[in-house]
């Protein structure tokens, strides 16, 4: 799992991850989308992709929350799956370069 804070709102994040995210592949598509926001501006956003890989017939999910609760920013991607098989189900990296994706896409805002 990848984590990070950043200096932009949940919501306003959430679009620049999903903008970057399908643009990331032609078989990628946003399966999901949670959206709670409290009355007093705190919002928690959770994005669900799933991407089709031709090389091995495989999917690969990537899951994202996005929550200002304590304040600041925070943002959690990991990605799961792009293996075969029931037993041997390695993923050979796929659902860590998937999860990249999220850590691009918000690399201008990240909080040092």
């Amino acid at each position: 799992m990848q984590t990070l804070t950043i200096g932009i709102p949940p919501l306003e994040a959430a679009e620049v991850v999903r903008t970057r995210v399908l643009a990331s592949g032609s078989s990628v598509e946003c399966v999901g989308e949670y959206v709670n926001r409290s009355a007093d501006g705190r919002d928690v956003v959770m994005l669900v992709f799933e991407k089709y890989f031709m090389r091995n017939s495989s999917r690969a999910s990537l899951s994202v929350v996005l929550e200002n609760v304590n304040g600041q920013t925070w943002v959690g991607a990991t990605g799961s799956g792009g293996g075969q098989g029931a037993v041997f189900s390695f993923d050979w990296g796929t659902g860590e370069e998937f999860a990249a994706v999220v850590t691009t896409a918000l690399t201008p805002y990240l909080l040092r």
